[in-house]
């Protein structure tokens, strides 16, 4: 029973958007990797296709996509998701995660690719909290 918060991405109107997918949507993404495109009829928003760019686990730990499978690993990097270097040349030892979805894998970072007939605001039902809160905004 899989349950994952999708952060979604749209480089059009330069926003994210977070949703949430259960079971048993939630599974279809199980065994897919970074990179990965994806149909929006897998998550209930059609017409869309989105690439998955990363994610995290249970502990907060990051995905990689350079690290093949599921298992987290304690892995020297140089750069990249889960490390910020200070000084030139150096490394240092990180707990990371694979570039594979599993069960274990909370959140998941996705971008539009392809867009379907109607915003992706409008899609996710996000369209009338924008505009209701542009006008308290404009109220006050």
């Amino acid at each position: 029973m899989a349950e994952f918060k999708l952060v979604i991405s749209d480089p059009k109107a330069r926003r994210a958007y977070q949703i949430e997918i259960k079971s048993p949507d939630a599974d279809r993404l199980i065994g897919k990797k970074i990179g990965d495109i994806i149909k929006g009829e897998l998550i209930n928003i059609p017409g869309f296709e989105f690439k998955i760019t990363g994610g995290s686990d249970k502990q907060g730990f990051p995905m990689r996509p350079d690290i093949p499978g599921t298992k987290r690993i304690r892995a020297l990097l140089s750069g990249g998701p889960g490390i910020k270097i200070k000084r030139k040349g150096e490394r240092r030892r990180k707990s990371v995660r694979g570039n594979q979805i599993s069960e274990e894998i909370v959140q998941i970072n996705m971008k539009v690719v392809k867009y379907g007939n109607k915003s992706l605001a409008a899609a996710l039902g996000k369209e009338e909290k924008e505009e209701n809160e542009s006008a308290k905004k404009e109220e006050k």
